[in-house]
């Protein structure tokens, strides 16, 4: 008999092969879009642990600039006489012929720390000798093809090396970099002898960095790798209602099948054990099928998140993808665990229905009904835990759990509105056709629920992620106009030479100057603004004290702080802050500053100049009435080269570049979600047209004809799918304040101001309502063609 009921189970599958390629490809695809994301995150992670492992950094403490980004060669001769153990390090950048930005890492390998980076350092292949005798240098593979005009490259095994990074002798970087005799850094041996001199006698300029301090990057970007995993979990969501809903449908069709098998006497746990073998065999399939579309997805998409994380932290990434068992096995346990899951219920139904009632169409009818009452009070509870979550909890999980139970409960709630509203309609009917129409609908709310489901996440997604952007891109857009309204801003190393030709073209510089420092216990950056009108004219802020904030930060009696600082440091206005050792000032007002990821603070120029007297300003922003001539004349009259003069709209245009670009992942998920909805959509109408028969034959027997019911069914699915984008738009923006003002709060440290945008939510509903119209046309031309002689058949039949 296991035989026979094993080749009954294939059976369904091979008369019903539509549906098989269902539920292969809504697994296939939800599997792909995690996988893909879970590809985009292991790679970015490689690439951070091989630029630690290549810095050194997270394990050596390192001795860097107080000010400025380098120090004189001079300083390290220093420090090695007065006992020091340090190994220089010189770093640049220098343009492959591709255009990409190629790090140059010059080390000494006679002073290195032994593993400080991959570069095999040995004798034994005379490795060591070519490497100080000769302009050599090491690479990852992508590295080595984009930099062909090095003069000799060693290709690494990926991963074993930074992406995006040469490693050099210091002489050869010192040569291809330009650099005269400076260095930008220095790493700290373990081992140092007793009674060295101190730092402050030695050098007072530098500052010690601690080793845990280096590796910065992984925890900066933990929140952008965070959101993409919640994004990708939502989209294996909606992909996985495709699977709930084809195994809905599947043993629904075989339940006279199940019937007859137990008559028959097949004992019911051996039917269970070969229904869930079944699955897991189809999960492994369509599991590995996702993790090959989930590596293509995420080739294609990684070269804009690598661009993202250079843009936002300035840590490089690959731009390839490698095959690593941490993302392909978790997409197969994936796939595996929600086939188990969408599989359970169905598996579950069968054990509890008696055997004779488990072919009845009515006991499924009460099983979904008592299953959407369980459902209904789920939701309310998850609802009631996302509110709790927001008025009690902080942090980021707590934000993302607070999404988790905002969008699983409005998921689940929605079968019991739209049956609600069903209801209505039946009871506000006032033919018979109409009647019939509102009721049969509600009959097939149960086979529709979990497509309807996937579109009701797809299009909040789509709602709630295009307002967080469009709100973001509006924010930035008015940061933009307020922070870069110097017409010009310069690099130049004579600031006594830019301040006569300026003056003498009627403009003014705003000199910027800045050290790393810790404020409140946190990494942050210090800068020492001008009294100047361009800050009392352009930059708003958050929250102010009551007296003219500027004047009392230029007389050195306040301090400005962005929103980072302000928020994770738990100050706000009228709270004290310590710039210096020696000096605490009030906090007189607190700034947005979007997009960046570390606090800042900002004092008089007089007061830093006192704090910080070797810092030299090389950077300025400049005001004038005509940029283009001012420009004219600091290249006639000081040689600057183009490229070290930039005007204000090609910074803004730059700047709007790097967001779009950051953006850009989202939005290709956003699509690839309300597509995979889509499809659950058209895959749920198509397999539920064979089941549509004995419910339709009597209304055609009763005068409807074949091309009515075909437009009713049409009708059908766009208003369900009508329905569902109308209760979407308050689950989307809900998803978007969350996003605003917990989850991004919790990530970045600033707040954005939310804006709505109704054309676009008209746009977004309108494409819903296409699309769904779009997967029901075949479906209702199917059933307008279907040959009388089929619909007949239907009363032959028991059914």
């Amino acid at each position: 008999m296991t035989r026979a009921a094993v080749a009954v189970l294939w059976s369904h599958w091979r008369r019903n092969g539509l549906q098989l390629f269902t539920l292969v490809a809504g697994l296939a695809l939800a599997t792909a879009l995690w996988s893909g994301v879970q590809a985009i995150n292991a790679e970015a992670r490689a690439s951070y642990d091989a630029a630690a492992a290549t810095l050194g950094e997270g394990r050596f403490d390192q001795l860097v600039p107080a000010a400025g980004d380098v120090m004189p060669r001079s300083t390290f001769v220093a420090l090695r006489r007065a006992g020091w153990q340090v190994a220089p390090v010189i770093e640049g950048s220098l343009e492959a012929p591709t255009g990409a930005q190629v790090a140059v890492i010059g080390i000494d390998p006679l002073t290195a720390p032994a593993g400080l980076s991959a570069v095999p350092l040995n004798d034994t292949d005379r490795t060591l000798d070519s490497f100080l005798s000769e302009p050599t240098g090491f690479a990852a593979p992508t590295t080595a093809r984009a930099l062909s005009g090095f003069p000799e490259l060693r290709v690494l095994a990926d991963n074993t090396i930074a992406p995006g990074t040469v490693v050099t002798d210091i002489g050869t970087a010192e040569r291809i970099l330009d650099r005269d005799a400076t260095l930008t850094r220095l790493i700290v041996l373990p081992d140092q002898p007793v009674g060295r001199q101190p730092l402050s006698d030695v050098a007072p300029g530098l500052a010690l960095r601690p080793a845990q301090e280096g590796a910065e990057i992984g925890r900066l970007t933990d929140s952008f790798h965070l959101n993409l995993t919640a994004f990708g979990l939502l989209s294996f969501a909606v992909g996985i209602f495709i699977v709930h809903g084809a195994i809905g449908l599947a043993f629904e069709q075989r339940r006279g099948m199940v019937r007859t098998l137990r008559s028959l006497g097949m004992p019911l746990r051996r039917l269970i054990l070969f229904m869930a073998a079944e699955l897991l065999l189809i999960a492994l399939l369509a599991g590995a099928l996702g993790v090959v579309l989930g590596y293509l997805l995420a080739s294609a998409l990684l070269p804009d998140v690598a661009a993202t994380i250079r843009g936002l932290y300035g840590a490089r990434v690959a731009d390839s993808i490698a095959i690593r068992p941490v993302w392909w096995a978790s997409g197969l346990g994936i796939a595996v665990a929600g086939a188990a899951l969408a599989g359970t219920g169905a598996l579950w139904q069968i054990a509890r229905m008696p055997v004779l009632a488990s072919a009845g169409g009515r006991a499924w009818a009460v099983a979904s009904g008592k299953g959407r009452r369980v459902t209904g009070g789920v939701a309310v509870l998850l609802m009631a835990l996302s509110g709790l979550g927001l008025v009690f909890g902080t942090g980021l999980m707590v934000g993302f759990a607070v999404l988790a139970c905002l969008l699983i409960g409005a998921a689940l709630a929605l079968p019991v509105v739209l049956d609600s509203v069903l209801r209505l309609g039946e009871r506000a009917a006032k033919s018979v056709r109409a009647q019939w129409f509102w009721a049969d609908t509600r009959q097939q709310l149960p086979g529709l629920s979990l497509a309807l489901m996937a579109l009701l996440l797809a299009m909040a997604a789509n709602i709630g992620v295009s307002t967080m952007v469009s709100s973001f891109r509006l924010t930035f857009t008015g940061f933009l106009d307020q922070r870069l309204a110097p017409e010009l801003y310069v690099t130049v190393d004579d600031q006594a030479a830019l301040d006569r030709v300026v003056t003498a073209a009627g403009g003014r510089i705003l000199p910027v100057r800045s050290v790393d420092t810790r404020l409140a216990g946190l990494e942050a950056e210090l800068y020492g603004v001008r009294d100047d009108a361009t800050y009392r004219e352009n930059w708003r802020f958050l929250a102010a004290g009551p007296g003219d904030v500027w004047s009392e930060v230029a007389n050195g009696a306040a301090v400005v702080v962005n929103e980072q600082l302000a928020r994770r440091a738990g100050l706000w206005v009228g709270d004290t802050l310590a710039v210096d050792a020696a000096v605490t000032l009030p906090i007189a007002g607190v700034v947005g500053d979007y997009g960046n990821p570390i606090g800042q603070a900002l004092i008089g120029e007089a007061l830093f100049e006192t704090l910080h007297p070797q810092v030299v300003a090389t950077r300025f922003g400049i005001r004038t009435d005509d940029a283009a001539a001012l420009r004219a004349a600091l290249t006639d009259q000081l040689g600057l080269p183009e490229g070290a003069m930039i005007d204000q709209a090609a910074a803004k245009a730059f700047s709007l570049r790097v967001f779009e670009r950051t953006f850009a992942v989202t939005g290709a998920l956003n699509v690839l979600t309300l597509g995979v909805a889509g499809f659950a959509i058209f895959m749920s109408l198509l397999t539920l047209a064979a089941l549509r028969l004995p419910q339709l034959a009597p209304a055609w027997a009763l005068g409807l004809t074949r091309a009515e019911l075909g437009r009713l069914e049409l009708a059908r699915a766009l208003a369900l799918a009508a329905l569902t984008a109308l209760l979407a738009l308050p689950l989307g923006l809900a998803l978007a304040w969350t996003l605003l003002a917990v989850v991004n709060v919790a990530a970045f440290g600033w707040r954005l101001p939310m804006f709505v945008f109704p054309l676009d939510y008209l746009r977004l509903t309108a494409i819903a309502v296409v699309a769904a119209g779009v997967a029901a046309w075949w479906p209702a031309r199917r059933l307008s063609r279907t040959p009388p002689a089929a619909l007949l058949k239907v009363f032959a039949h028991e059914r």
